[in-house]
């Protein structure tokens, strides 16, 4: 039941908060809202404030915010389809991007009271690191001439080249330098180790505000390079869907309730790229259509644009199905 619990939780969170973006915005750009739902099927709950109906629905996999003119023509002059298409473009993408700012917002929550991890490092006595000439207190700027921002980019690096020899730029009272580092193996997992372990900052809004930033931005890089690898169907297997993503909550769960706010922020972060990417029925496919009608001067028929997302909805309920299958297939 706690699992479950949680999950509904989470999920409510993600669909309200995406939601949320869209809606905000709709109303800022003077377009009539008719209903704000969570959820789909038959109703379970709602209430009218306005023009605007707020609905809970049966099925919790989602949401969605009905606007006037959104999939049709109408005289109405506040309907979707009659704002310019710079209101209708910032409409769209508000929802990714709220997904994005909400995985911020939790991580820089978990920063502030769990602590936040700096680049500033200490060092393990007769590690690769203090042979290597690193010391307390210094703080790591790149790696193999990449700029490292974060700590968890910094292991990222290290982790990978096991048994190799680093070249690691660190600053030392104001002043640069660069060391050669060769790593070792952790036995256990083999990835690579040199022996430095992070100064923690706890209880510092900038710090944790910075950190939300800069993790949020190093997550989506890393889905972002992912990607390819899911056109070509070689990340198919790498797919989690509404199940599999309950089972990780309900295990983030068991180990605390920091793990659940991190694991929620990253699937945040997924939801909000996905719902970017130009696939018909999602975001990221309205936005394909404007920036043509931005090129064309013109919209594109509205019936063949439906047409195209009706096709892409029907695409992406063969994958749900797909990934839910794999999901009963994985946990069974």
């Amino acid at each position: 039941m706690k699992t479950i619990a949680v999950s509904v939780i989470v999920f409510g969170a993600l669909v309200f908060f995406h939601e949320l973006g869209h809606f905000l915005v709709a109303k800022l750009c003077g377009i009539k809202v008719n209903e704000f739902s969570l959820g789909f099927g038959p109703i379970l709950a709602s209430v009218r404030k306005g023009e605007t109906l707020y609905s809970i629905r049966v099925l919790p996999l989602g949401g969605y915010v009905k606007m006037e003119g959104e999939d049709e023509k109408t005289g109405d002059p506040r309907g979707f389809c009659n704002k310019p298409v710079w209101a209708r473009i910032a409409v769209v993408i508000s929802g990714p991007l709220m997904n994005l700012l909400m995985a911020v917002i939790l991580i820089s929550l978990i920063g502030f009271f769990s602590g936040v991890t700096t680049t500033k490092v200490t060092v393990v006595p007769n590690s690769p690191a203090e042979l290597a000439g690193i010391k307390d207190g210094d703080i790591i700027t790149a790696i193999d001439n990449e700029k490292i921002s974060s700590w968890d980019q910094a292991v990222n690096i290290i982790s990978q080249k096991p048994n190799q020899t680093l070249a690691i730029e660190i600053m030392r009272n104001g002043e640069r330098k660069e060391v050669l580092v060769n790593s070792d193996q952790e036995a256990e997992t083999g990835r690579g180790i040199i022996g430095i372990k992070s100064v923690i900052i706890k209880y510092s809004p900038f710090q944790s505000l910075k950190s939300g930033i800069q993790k949020t931005l190093w997550a989506s890089s890393l889905i972002l390079s992912s990607l390819p690898r899911l056109f070509t169907g070689r990340g198919f297997s790498d797919l989690v869907g509404p199940l599999g993503i309950a089972y990780m909550v309900g295990e983030a769960a068991r180990v605390g309730v920091f793990n659940v706010l991190y694991l929620t922020a990253f699937i945040s972060i997924n939801l909000g790229l996905f719902n970017l990417l130009p696939v018909p029925a999602l975001d990221g496919s309205r936005l394909v259509f404007f920036l043509v009608e931005l090129l064309r001067g013109k919209p594109v028929d509205p019936e063949k644009e439906g047409m195209i997302h009706f096709v892409g909805f029907v695409l992406l309920m063969f994958l749900m199905a797909f990934v839910f299958y794999r999901d009963i297939t994985r946990l069974m």
